[in-house]
């Protein structure tokens, strides 16, 4: 991997899960998480509050997109890092796949009509089982790296915890059956994620340093 390589690389693990932070910062207050249980209230909420909703998935997206091209990095520059870089890179493509879902009900919700209401819960429904498939494959991405990559024992410790709170996460929902979860479960499975996060963030920290450590960086850095 050249430093080029592992600095864009490191950059995008970095900013990725900080754009998604801000994203959930913006929905969680605002009351847009988007049940699908309650479709008629979810419209509603977007219609009151389009400009946050456009706001945080503009975030959620870019997020979601930096978490492909950090994967696609990885896996290019990295022998040992080819699994779980692929694994990142699918898990940002089926957050992207979910904003999407999210985006087409900003128009539906301008409709008040049954059908609008029934479009948009199949809409939710899919958003919501596609971002759930996201973190199955982030928790996966995790754990392949914990694995593959040259790290010392302690991040590898905690990225087995990390990837059991990831993976928990996912498990919330299989847990609700027909009724699917409350809005108190998603914002539990946002913090049983947020460990995945940070365990991203500082893996991409971790390539900054190794940049920085480089012989001859700083020159380069001054030029």
């Amino acid at each position: 991997m050249t430093s080029t390589d592992r600095r864009v690389a490191g950059v995008l693990l970095l900013t990725s899960p900080a754009l998604m932070l801000v994203s959930v910062a913006i929905v969680v207050p605002a009351g847009l998480t988007l049940n699908p249980a309650d479709p008629t209230a979810a419209l509603t909420a977007v219609r009151a509050q389009v400009g946050l909703h456009l706001a945080e998935l503009a975030f959620d997206v870019l997020g979601w997109i930096g978490l492909t091209a950090a994967g696609m990095t990885l896996a290019a520059g990295v022998p040992r890092a080819a699994l779980p870089g692929g694994l990142l890179a699918a898990a940002g493509l089926a957050g992207v796949l979910h904003d999407a879902g999210n985006l087409a009900v900003t128009q539906l919700a301008a409709e008040t009509d049954p059908a609008a209401v029934a479009a948009a819960r199949a809409l939710l429904l899919a958003a919501k089982w596609e971002v759930n498939l996201a973190g199955l494959l982030w928790a996966a991405a995790l754990a392949a790296a914990a694995v593959r990559l040259a790290l010392p024992r302690s991040m590898r410790l905690c990225g087995a915890v990390a990837a059991g709170c990831g993976l928990a996460a996912v498990a919330l929902p299989w847990t609700t059956g027909t009724a699917g979860p409350s809005p108190a479960v998603e914002q539990l499975g946002y913090v049983l994620q947020l460990p995945v996060l940070v365990w991203f963030a500082v893996l991409g920290w971790r390539q900054l340093r190794r940049v920085d450590a480089l012989p001859g960086a700083g020159a380069m850095a001054a030029r």
